[in-house]
């Protein structure tokens, strides 16, 4: 495996100008993401081989794109096809790599797809984050950042914006498996003494989502883009908070640096709740169409959405994970950008491998 070469980040996520986090390598000298050709995954591959680390990147092509990662293989990461659930050879590829930290961001996390398919989620999100958990204890990772969800594991939450001590009560299995996930992550880390930070993100958004996966904003994007209409299920009075794809970048990387942490949860979001509705009358004035002009299509909701959630950052602001946030309308229109030039693809790059 050839060194990386030091460069500048060239991740779009960066481009509305996000805190960059401070600090150097740190713990981070061999780094290991799963489901690094995915949405977040591949932003925060950029990040890391900005910072000079050496970045293996594992994913099935499920969702992600060898595209999304194709400026990290040319300076020198390296892109493994392989699906986490295969526990031996994820393990000899542990063994073999040594790195300081993994990121586990592959998982299957449309709500609707685990609704009708929950085997296939749990075999994702609960099998294959126990062998990532096993391999990092066997090999004696020194940090695991885990993406867990904020907005499916609270459920229908009594208190709003929700802390990270109110109770855990998904009404999906989406949410269930994320939540399965995180209970094996403690043990592993009272009985094997890993040391794990898990991250549940709220509704990410940002450069290389896909808006046939169904998240809202890229939705909502794209729609804005060809001058279409919205889609909207339900009433369009649902609430979220939203966090530009850079800032979760940003705080998978305090997770990681910061050596103290032993085992922690934080809440990882901007804790402002915002409707369908208003976000969807925000992109129209932001993709430059009519003020007041929202043409919308109302489809029947969803099973398993929840109808509010807005997370209470104030644990992740008070440790440093969270720093300066990216404004919703700079990180939407960083996105719409984004929308208006990307050509997706899966061409191969020279440094693509499959596990054997």
């Amino acid at each position: 495996m050839a060194p990386v070469r030091k460069r500048q980040p060239q991740n779009p996520s960066h481009a509305p100008g996000g805190a960059r986090p401070a600090g150097g390598k740190g713990l981070l000298g061999r780094a290991i993401v799963t489901g690094g050709a995915g949405f977040i995954g591949s932003n925060l591959v950029d990040f890391l081989v900005g910072m000079d680390a050496r970045v293996l990147i594992l994913d099935n092509f499920c969702t992600g794109r060898v595209s999304n990662v194709q400026p990290a293989l040319a300076s020198g990461a390296e892109l493994v096809d392989m699906d986490i659930s295969r526990g031996q050879d994820l393990n000899r590829i542990v063994a073999s790599f040594q790195p300081d930290a993994i990121f586990h961001f592959a998982a299957q996390v449309d709500v609707r797809d685990s609704a009708l398919h929950p085997a296939t989620d749990a075999s994702s999100n609960v099998i294959g984050s126990v062998n990532v958990l096993a391999a990092a204890a066997e090999h004696e990772v020194r940090r695991l950042v885990f993406a867990s969800t904020g907005g499916a594991i609270y459920g229908d939450a009594a208190c709003v914006p929700t802390a990270e001590t109110e109770p855990t009560k998904p009404i999906s299995p989406y949410g269930l498996s994320k939540l399965s996930a995180e209970l094996y992550a403690q043990w592993f880390h009272r009985a094997r003494h890993l040391n794990v930070v898990t991250l549940r993100f709220g509704n990410v958004y940002g450069p290389r989502q896909d808006p046939a996966r169904g998240a809202v904003v890229a939705r909502f994007c794209e729609q804005a883009v060809r001058g279409a209409e919205f889609e909207i299920f339900g009433t369009g009075k649902a609430t979220r908070d939203y966090l530009y794809v850079g800032d979760a970048v940003a705080a998978s990387f305090q997770a990681a640096q910061r050596e103290r942490l032993r085992y922690c949860v934080y809440n990882v979001s901007s804790g402002r709740e915002i409707s369908v509705h208003e976000l969807a009358s925000l992109i129209t004035g932001l993709a430059g169409q009519a003020a007041g002009h929202l043409n919308v299509k109302v489809l029947d909701a969803r099973p398993g959405e929840v109808s509010r959630s807005c997370l209470d950052i104030s644990r992740a602001r008070d440790d440093g994970i969270i720093g300066t946030l990216t404004a919703l309308d700079a990180g939407i229109t960083a996105t719409l950008a984004w929308m208006r030039t990307s050509q997706p693809g899966r061409a191969v790059g020279s440094s693509y491998r499959r596990a054997r």
